[in-house]
This record gives structure tokens, C-alpha cells and sequence, in this order.
């Protein structure tokens, strides 16, 4: 009888690395570290373990001491994992010199974000603005895949070696995608910019979902305007803008749109790429803030929203706070919540609670005064 041979292709271990400098304190660097854990888990990748290191100070090479990186990288290999991701950004060179070291891939918590996005990319707007991001995070990295053969030489003065010769052809043709993926995008800015005028010459009002990434937004969305926009308790579950009508109690019609998440150290190559996505926020007449009362989190995830819609120039969009997920909270706590975010409205798209005193205050935000 023949053995039965496992063909299933096991998850990826991971071991996690968190750095704590002098700017970083102990408590925030956990955040940070536990936030790591959502995102490789979000991706699908298994944890082999994980640690915070306390670096004095930043070295060229590694980030950190020559001493502790050999002991990360022999920690990961005792482990047998797969890759390091490390909580940190890591330059093109310190990511050549880790995984000279540490024989196996090297990622940064950008590289993760970038990742992820392009596997919950369902639409052909979303696959353009994740593969733009990863295209230009990859461009200044080629070098690493081939330093071995561009180091070659041969032939006569002035001719390039086989390495150099097919780097340079991968980074033309990777400089020609971006081009392409940017022309591409650009087209889908003026589809949406004249959408938004023709939203703007019906005099019809937009209220878009801001917050942080899974803090309900799409959930609060469906419960509102019984649309069924995807859900998931994952981040980033939701990458292109959901639009959908609302009818407020006087009759008046308003567009309520579900906007991409946001998160602390949001790569920029991210932000550029998803600009006409982010847009759809900066262009409302109203934001509800969505915010997950029952994280511990919710006060930073607060300041994170508020710091990217005032880099996007939203910063003066009138604004409710939605305190979502609040069926999870204590009386005691949800008055805590309350006091902290005042005007705030205390909300949960599972039980449908607080939903009728949102919609009131959100068509009250559009009532011509008497």
C-alpha cells in the first residue's frame, strides 16, 4: 500500500521583531509588536516566535548591534522559521546585509501592509493601487536578488556583467509597470472625480465612514443602509470606497460611503498609491468617525485617524464620533467612553443599538437651519 504524501502547503513561520529605542517606550513598543502579531496573522502567516529589543542606538548595518542580530538570526533558525519580519523600516542594504545573515527572508512592517493589501484586492482599482505600492517599494530593492552576479565581471573593458545586464532589464521593466499602473490610475481619479460632480450638481450629501482599520466601518455601513459590503474580522478587509444610498428621516436622500481603514505607520508608498480611494473621504460633507469602544487601543487609534485626515486635508470636514462595538462594554464603561469622546454616540452595528440616534444626528448635520 502506498503512503498517503501531504501536498497541502503548509503555513509560513514567521518570527516577529519588535525594536525599541530610546524614543519608543516599553509600553508603546508592545503595541506596536502585538499590532505586528494582527497583521502576519491577518496574512496567514504562523508564529514562531517573537521579541522586542532594546536598541541605545541605530547601527548602518542591521538597525541594531552586530552582536544581538546574530542572536535574532540564531533564534530564528532555532526556531525554524521561515522569515523575520521585523516593526521597523528596513533600508534596501539592511535588508541584503539580514538576510545574508540570517539565510532566509527579511521583511519590514511595510512590506507586510503591501502584502496584504494585494491579497484582499478584489477589484480592478484596488489590484492597481496595491500592485503600484508594492512596484514602487520593490524598485530600490531589485539589487538584493542579484548582488552575487553583479559582482561578476568579463569580457572586454567597459562591458557589464550577466547580473548587472539582468538587473538593469528588471528594473525597466518594473519602471515601465509603475508608468502603465499610474496611467491606468489616473483614469480611474477622473471616473471618480466626476462622479463626485455629478453627486455635487444633484446636491445629493456624502457622509463617509473614517477610523481605523477593522473598527466595524463596513458593518456600521450595512447595519445603516442594509447594504451587504464585505465583512471581516481582519484588517484591512475592506479596500475600495462603498457607496450607498441613505434615507434620512425628513425623505432627504444622502450618500454614505465605507472608506479604506487606517493604521498607525501606514506606508507612504500606500498612501500615494491609494490617494483616489482616500479622496472619497477628503471630498464629504460629513465624516463619522467609527471608532472600536471595546479596544484598549481606541484612544491612539483615535489620534491616528485624526493625524492622516489632517495629512489628507480633511482635518476641517465636520465630524460625529460613532462609538462602535459598545454592546461589548460595561455600562460603566461606555459612560467612561462617553466622557471621553464628548458629543460622541455610542453605537453597535451587531445589535443595532444607538443606530437610530446616528442616523438622526447624521441628517441633522444636513438640516437648513430655520
Amino acid at each position: 500500500m502506498k503512503e498517503l504524501v501531504e501536498t497541502a502547503e503548509r503555513p509560513k513561520r514567521a518570527f516577529l521583531a519588535g525594536i525599541r529605542d530610546n524614543n519608543t517606550t516599553q509600553e508603546e513598543s508592545a503595541r506596536l509588536t502585538g499590532e505586528l502579531l494582527s497583521l502576519a496573522g491577518t496574512l496567514g502567516l504562523e508564529i514562531a516566535g517573537q521579541e522586542i529589543v532594546r536598541v541605545r542606538e541605530r547601527h548602518p548595518r542591521y538597525g541594531l548591534g552586530s552582536g544581538k542580530a546574530m542572536e535574532l538570526a540564531d533564534k530564528a533558525a532555532g526556531l525554524t522559521a521561515d522569515c523575520i519580519v521585523f516593526d521597523m523600516e528596513i533600508s534596501p542594504s539592511q535588508q541584503r546585509n539580514w538576510e545574508k545573515l540570517a539565510g532566509i527572508p527579511v521583511v519590514d512592517r511595510q512590506e507586510l501592509i503591501i502584502q496584504i493589501f494585494l491579497s484582499r484586492a478584489k477589484t480592478r482599482e484596488a489590484e492597481l493601487q496595491a500592485v503600484l505600492a508594492e512596484l514602487n517599494y520593490s524598485l530600490p530593492r531589485l539589487s538584493h536578488k542579484y548582488i552575487d552576479l553583479s559582482r561578476q565581471r568579463g569580457g572586454r573593458y567597459g562591458t557589464r556583467g550577466a547580473g548587472e545586464t539582468r538587473l538593469e532589464t528588471d528594473r525597466r521593466y518594473v519602471v515601465s509597470r509603475v508608468r502603465q499602473m499610474e496611467r491606468e490610475l489616473a483614469e480611474v481619479c477622473k471616473q471618480r472625480a466626476v462622479q463626485r460632480q455629478k453627486r455635487k450638481k444633484a446636491a445629493i450629501p456624502v457622509c463617509a465612514l473614517v477610523g481605523y482599520t477593522n473598527a466595524g466601518k463596513s458593518s456600521l455601513l450595512n447595519a445603516l443602509t442594509g447594504a451587504d459590503a464585505f465583512v471581516e474580522d481582519k484588517l484591512f478587509a475592506t479596500l475600495d470606497p462603498t457607496s450607498r444610498r441613505l434615507e434620512t428621516g425628513d425623505g432627504r436622500p444622502l450618500i454614505l460611503t465605507d472608506t479604506v481603514g487606517f493604521i498607525r505607520r501606514l506606508p507612504h508608498a500606500l498612501v500615494d498609491a491609494f490617494r483616489s480611494t482616500l479622496e472619497e473621504a477628503s471630498g464629504a460633507d460629513l465624516l463619522v468617525h467609527v471608532l472600536d469602544a471595546s479596544d484598549r487601543e481606541a484612544g491612539r487609534h483615535y489620534e491616528t485617524t485624526m493625524t492622516v485626515l489632517g495629512e489628507m486635508g480633511a482635518g476641517s470636514i465636520p465630524m460625529i464620533t460613532a462609538l462602535n462595538k459598545s454592546d461589548r462594554l460595561s455600562p460603566e464603561e461606555q459612560e467612561a467612553a462617553m466622557s471621553q469622546y464628548p458629543g460622541g454616540i455610542a453605537v453597535s452595528a451587531k445589535t443595532g443599538a444607538g443606530l437610530g440616534a446616528l442616523g438622526r444626528r447624521i441628517a441633522g448635520a444636513f438640516t437648513p437651519p430655520i
